[in-house]
């Protein structure tokens, strides 16, 4: 396994170095001057010398591969620049927000996974039930719902009406109910189809047979074996769904006032804060690349066919 760790984090290096060029890029193709965006920003009117002096201290008067080298460089040293707002270190206001925008995530996948696994699970084994069709309804539901307009009713009602819910941003678990329920209702529409469909496929595979054959009991053979295999392509789905929470909170975090990582880049984009937008582009690329690996880790634990697959005993 520590080879296959090994050869797939060399192969992270060539879209870390993808995803640098475009950001790097992001400044040539953008109408935005830089440098007119910073004086902007820090309410200076622009004027012909100001703008060549910015663009000289940004490095912008340098060849377009020099740049880029430079980028990677101070990348490597976590250092994303200084923003425009603020005139401070991106990093440094980076990493006051990301835990908000963790723990957003993870209470929607934890949501997501509590409602999804047993309403799969069962919905599979009990086609056609009343458990079975209500689990469509629920995926129809998650999946047809935008989540602006979600959050806004969530608020609506348990917020406003019920008074159940603090309405923005954060402090106690109550604040975390509402936003983490927006984000893991699409979650659970997804899940809840993978994990169905993967029991009804693994109920008619020959392993099912052999061991009701061998007088197991029933019980366990959906729980050790039915359900483990099953569950695999919900953990890929899982891995792909956990970068998108962690930078694609965009939305809910400004419906609930949530001081999270999305939140900022949405005030980066109406400030034109080049260096934030920069580093949410390169955080994104970098947690989609992590998530993947250790979603590809963990299916080589719980399904021994795909360590096989890829030349590793265990």
């Amino acid at each position: 396994m520590g080879t296959f760790i090994l050869k797939r984090m060399f192969s992270i290096i060539p879209v870390f170095l993808l995803a640098a060029l475009v950001t790097t890029g992001m400044i040539h193709l953008s109408p935005v001057d830089p440098a007119e965006a910073y004086l902007t920003a820090a309410h200076i009117q622009p004027t012909d010398e100001l703008l060549e002096q910015k663009r000289q201290e940004f490095g912008l008067d340098q060849p377009f591969f020099i740049q880029y080298v430079n980028s990677i460089m101070k990348i490597c040293q976590l250092d994303f620049g200084i923003s425009y707002v603020s005139n401070k270190p991106v990093w440094d206001e980076v990493i006051t927000r990301i835990p908000a925008t963790i723990q957003l995530a993870l209470g929607s996948i934890f949501i997501a996974i509590i409602v999804s696994v047993p309403l799969g699970f069962l919905a599979g084994i009990k086609k056609n039930s009343m458990i079975d069709h209500f689990s469509r309804f629920l995926s129809f539901i998650g999946a047809s719902i935008p989540s602006f307009w979600l959050g806004y009713l969530f608020i609506f009602f348990f917020s406003v009406k019920l008074d159940l819910f603090p309405v923005e941003g954060t402090g106690t678990w109550l604040h975390l109910v509402l936003p983490s329920v927006t984000l893991a209702l699409p979650l659970i529409a997804i899940y809840t189809r993978l994990l169905r469909a993967s029991v009804l496929e693994n109920l008619d595979e020959p392993y099912v047979l052999y061991a009701r054959t061998r007088g197991i009991n029933e019980k366990t053979i959906m729980a050790k074996h039915v359900l483990r295999i099953a569950i695999s392509p919900m953990i890929t789905g899982l891995g792909m769904n956990l970068g998108k929470l962690l930078t694609g909170t965009i939305i809910v975090e400004a419906v609930f006032s949530w001081p999270g990582f999305g939140r900022y880049f949405i005030e980066a984009i109406f400030n034109r804060d080049i260096p934030v937008i920069q580093c949410y582009v390169l955080i994104g690329a970098s947690l989609f690349i992590i998530s993947n690996l250790l979603v590809d880790v963990i299916q080589m634990v719980i399904d021994p066919r795909i360590s096989r697959k890829v030349g590793y005993k265990q």
